[in-house]
């Protein structure tokens, strides 16, 4: 196995050396190697200054690149030399990538051409095809110079297109490289045009297009930017138009068309002269491809004026085909717009279906050269009747032939519809005839068709006919109409007649079961047809005034028949109007629900189809996007596994290694192999290293002894020369400066009788100088002074104010310490009369406290003694109704109240002096004052008394003072056995005492505290 070559052991990284290694690789067939030498040393960051030297080194760089087709080494170099020397030499750039195009351009005409001499090398032009290429022709399913293109041509053009697109890529952001792009371009154009690549025509287009959009983004705001750069782009768009043009690629060529506009727009200015003829040329081709008669004509009548002011050297013959093809081209126009324009049946009638029309007419008169202002209307200036009326005023119909001119006086003057055609037909075969001879090189055409203008003047021409005819006849046969029209049989007429009343040009309709044509409008409610009973009735009176101008007198019957059916016509005249205007109004109702209904229904129907289509686009797009993306991926893929190939071939065959044919390489494996390899060329390196360093140290040893005594000899000599020179300098020096010193010692004598002058002068001086200084010293005292007496006020001044300030300083001090004393005065006041307030109110709630406890403890004591203390047998009505006792206003149950005001009434003993008052009991709640009780803790504890205790049975007397009576109140009275209270439940107690001596009324009753006290049962 051979190995690379790598250098010898004093290589060097410099450019001449990297040129010189990469000739000595390439001439031992190692070109991968040498392009990668040529590339690291172009994209090395040591080397930024441009030389000689690396020109040359780009070009044999690009020339390798071409052999092994190499674009990414080739634009990532160009990338690099770019930067290098679009400062310095940009010339240099431009020779670099013409050779490289150049070259790749040369490569693909010769594999173009071996590939047609691989298809002409056929040993025996009479022998078949062998089965393996019959077999392989069936399967593959191409011819064999399809497949011998694919295999030799098709890289090469690959190879071509993509080193035009990396050198536009590289070129479009320097403006010093402007021309250079141009160039470019301007040869990619060409490669499409002579190889047919219409496919990469359009991306080119569309690259060029994204380049001019970002030029014009950058410079937006400048608007004087890149006026020679838009001019270059404008030269580029002409020939890309021509170029379009030339592919029959009419959509790219529009489009040209409108890049040239925005172009022109921007620059503002106007083309060249040769320019703006073949951008006219074009728009004819253009328009009459597109099927545009209208925008065709105004091309032509645009490229005759342009030519008519510019040209020079047109001849005769030149104007007149040229006129007639303007005039011809005026005259196919149809009468009437297939666009939807509003008004027409289905066109669009909402304002913005208008301004997108408004819009586009605008557009397309600013490319055919009109200057149209953009918040106006251009829809009136391209008409045909502007257009005709254009041509008649500039005498366009002196220059043509008389036969064109009667075509002309045919479809736009004569009014002669029975031999309308028959006129045309003749004319029109001469077209052919008129247009035969080639115009000169001056005129902007090469050759004028005319015969392409007699299908749509034939169709005008019938147009033109029927439409005269609708206004002589309202009825024709079809048989007459077809002899009418020599060159078009009637199902041709029928289709004009069609399309010509579906725009609202013709109002007729054809019968075909009578065989007529019927002109005029034909709608199903006329007023002719609304009213025909009334015009029926007109006519057969008039008739009848005609057979009978005298009426003939009536007899008395039918006098008296008429009257009654006058009579009865005027009755139900009314009714019958009623009638009609019902029917008509249900007639107009069902006819507003039907076309609604067909609204709704269209609309719906208009709905689900967008729907639909929507839908449809979305799935189409969807499909589209994943098989672009499953296509993308696996181009990437085998584009990843075909350069790893080419590496690994190209590896090995820099190595010598043969590779068989279709072989498919492991990369582990290659791998391994060259890591093997490169480990035994590095251990044979660094022996060759020890064996070389061993022979060097040697022949350095005995060099150095060698040379020993000679050095010794030449040190002594140059030594001994040395000293000669040393000593020589020395006299030298020394006759010098006694030289210089006789010398002064001359000027010196010659000098001395000046001395005395100089003393006396100097004397002069010394005494002005020291008058001088004496001024200014007292001066300067002075100024001192002044300035001494200034500090010294100012500072007196300073310190008065300062000594102010601080005064007043001490002043608010000591206002504020005796605000500040008076706060703290009136807030120890403040809080002393609090204090007393607050003293004066514990006192006042300590007095009140007591007193709360002795009416507590009082009441806990009349509790006791109330419940100790028995009820007397004293009358109760006197005791209630002395109202002196403690208990006067308390309540009194209604059977004691009857009892004592019974009592009262009868007159009875007076009851016995009471007692002496006790002191009022306290209100139910045990308070004081206002009948409620404190709470919280200093609230005394309630006592309730204890509960008497029940003797006998347990239960009180009904009758029984109640308890909490006081204590010294007198007994309530019995009642009387034979009383109103006979029937009412009496103590043991009180019935034992009342059946024994009852004291007498008037006698007092026991004293509360002794024995006679009434006791409970359970107590006696």
């Amino acid at each position: 196995m051979a190995r690379v070559y790598r250098g010898g052991p004093g290589f060097s990284a410099r450019p001449e050396n990297a040129l010189k290694r990469s000739d000595e690789l390439e001439a031992i067939g190692q070109k991968a190697a040498a392009l990668q030498v040529l590339h690291d040393v172009i994209c090395s960051k040591k080397h930024r200054t441009w030389s000689k030297t690396f020109e040359a080194i780009m070009l044999r760089h690009v020339e390798l690149c071409v052999d092994m087709k190499k674009r990414n080494y080739a634009k990532e170099a160009l990338l690099q030399y770019r930067n290098m020397c679009h400062q310095v030499n940009i010339n240099s750039l431009e020779e670099v990538i013409k050779h490289f195009l150049k070259r790749a351009a040369d490569k693909a005409e010769e594999a173009q051409a071996k590939a047609a001499a691989v298809t002409l090398d056929v040993e025996d032009l009479e022998e078949d095809a062998s089965p393996e290429e019959l077999m392989l022709s069936y399967v593959s399913g191409e011819k064999n110079k399809d497949r011998t293109d694919r295999e030799l041509v098709t890289p090469w053009f690959r190879f071509l297109w993509e080193s035009y697109r990396s050198v536009l890529e590289i070129l479009r952001t320097n403006p010093k490289l402007e021309p250079l792009y141009a160039m470019t371009a301007t040869k990619a154009f060409h490669f499409c045009l002579q190889y047919k690549r219409t496919t990469e025509f359009k991306r080119l287009c569309d690259i060029l297009r994204q380049h001019l959009t970002n030029l014009v983004n950058k410079f937006r705001d400048q608007r004087d930017a890149g006026p020679e750069s838009m001019t270059m782009h404008l030269e580029s768009r002409f020939e890309q138009l021509r170029v379009a043009c030339e592919l029959e690629l009419w959509g790219e060529a529009f489009r040209s068309v409108e890049d040239i506009q925005q172009l022109i727009s921007l620059t503002k200015k106007t083309p060249k002269q040769p320019q703006l003829a073949s951008y006219y040329t074009r728009l004819t081709q253009i328009f009459a491809v597109s099927d545009s008669p209208m925008y065709h004509a105004f091309a032509w009548l645009k490229l005759f004026s342009f030519a008519r002011q510019h040209a020079r050297g047109m001849s005769q013959t030149d104007y007149q085909q040229m006129a007639t093809a303007v005039l011809l081209a005026a005259l196919a126009i149809l009468p009437y717009e297939r666009s939807n324009m509003p008004g027409a049946r289905g066109a669009p009638s909402d304002a913005v279906a208008a301004e997108q029309e408004k819009e586009r007419a605008n557009r397309m008169a600013t490319i055919l050269g009109f200057a149209v202002d953009a918040k106006k209307d251009a829809r009136g200036l391209l008409t045909r009747q502007a257009l005709l009326a254009t041509i008649s005023s500039s005498n366009l119909l002196a220059l043509v032939p008389a036969e064109v001119r009667a075509i002309h006086d045919a479809l736009s003057a004569d009014f002669n519809p029975l031999e309308l055609c028959q006129r045309l037909a003749p004319l029109l075969e001469k077209l052919p005839e008129l247009a035969a001879a080639q115009l000169s090189g001056s005129a902007p055409v090469r050759s004028v068709a005319l015969d392409k203008y007699v299908p749509a003047l034939k169709q005008a021409a019938v147009l033109r006919l029927l439409k005269q005819l609708s206004e002589v006849y309202s009825v024709m046969r079809i048989s007459e109409l077809a002899a009418l029209v020599p060159f078009y049989t009637f199902a041709e007429v029928e289709a004009v007649v069609v399309d010509a009343v579906k725009y609202d040009y013709l109002t007729m309709r054809v019968d075909h079961r009578h065989g007529t044509l019927h002109f005029g409008a034909q709608s199903v409610e006329a007023d002719r047809v609304r009213g025909h009973l009334a015009a029926v009735a007109k006519r057969l009176a008039k008739a009848v005034t005609m057979m009978s101008p005298t009426p003939l007198p009536l007899s008395a019957a039918d006098a008296a028949r008429r009257a009654a059916i006058i009579k009865e016509a005027r009755d139900t005249l009314e009714g019958e109007h009623l009638k009609a205007v019902a029917r008509k109004m249900a007639i107009e109702k069902k006819k507003e629900e039907a076309e609604r209904a067909m609204m709704e229904a269209e609309q719906m129907e208009q709905q689900r189809k967008q729907q639909a289509a929507a839908l449809h686009a979305q799935q189409e797009e969807r499909r589209r996007k994943e098989e672009a993306a499953r296509r993308e991926t696996e181009r990437i893929q085998r584009e990843m596994e075909e350069k790893e190939q080419e590496e690994l071939r190209a590896h090995l065959g820099a190595r010598n290694i043969k590779v068989k044919e279709g072989e498919k390489l492991e990369k582990n494996t290659v791998i391994k192999d060259l890591m093997s390899e490169r480990i035994k060329e590095q251990q044979e390196m660094e022996r060759r290293m020890t064996r070389l360093s061993k022979n060097m140290d040697h022949l350095e040893r005995a060099r150095r002894e060698e040379e020993a005594p000679f050095l010794e000899a030449a040190w002594k000599e140059r030594q001994a020369a040395d000293r000669a020179y040393w000593e020589q300098a020395q006299a030298e020096a020394a006759r010098l400066h006694r030289e210089a010193w006789e010398v002064d010692v001359e000027e010196k004598k010659r000098l001395a009788y000046m001395v005395g002058d100089k003393d006396v002068f100097k004397g002069i001086i010394m005494q002005r100088r020291e008058a001088e200084f004496q001024a200014l010293r007292r001066e300067r005292e002075r100024r001192l002074a002044e300035m001494r007496a200034a500090k010294k006020y100012e500072r007196e001044i300073s310190r008065r104010k300062a000594y102010v300030t601080r005064c007043r300083a001490e002043v608010e001090n000591r206002i504020r310490d005796m605000e500040e004393q008076k706060r703290r005065e009136e807030e120890a006041r403040k809080k002393a009369e609090e204090a007393e307030r607050q003293r004066k109110l514990d006192e006042a709630l300590a007095k009140q406290r007591a007193r709360e406890e002795e009416i507590e403890r009082r009441k806990a004591e009349e509790r006791a003694a109330i419940g100790l203390a028995a009820p007397a047998p004293a009358a109760a009505s006197s005791a209630a109704a002395a109202g002196g006792g403690g208990g006067g206003n308390r309540f009194v149950p209604p059977h004691l109240r009857r009892q004592m005001e019974a009592g009262g009434s009868a007159g009875g003993a007076p009851a016995a002096p009471a007692a002496p008052a006790a002191p009022a009991a306290p209100a139910a709640g045990g308070d004081e004052e206002g009948g409620w009780r404190r709470r919280g803790p200093e609230a005394p504890p309630r006592d309730y008394g204890a509960p008497p205790a029940r003797g006998g049975d347990g239960w009180r007397d009904r009758d029984a003072p109640p308890r909490d009576a006081p204590r010294d109140a007198p007994p309530r009275e019995a009642p009387p056995a034979s009383g109103g209270g006979g029937g009412k439940f009496v103590p043991p107690a009180l019935r034992a005492r009342q059946e024994g001596a009852a004291p007498s009324s008037g006698s007092a009753p026991p004293p509360s505290s002794g024995g006679g006290a009434y006791r409970p049962p359970g107590r006696r």
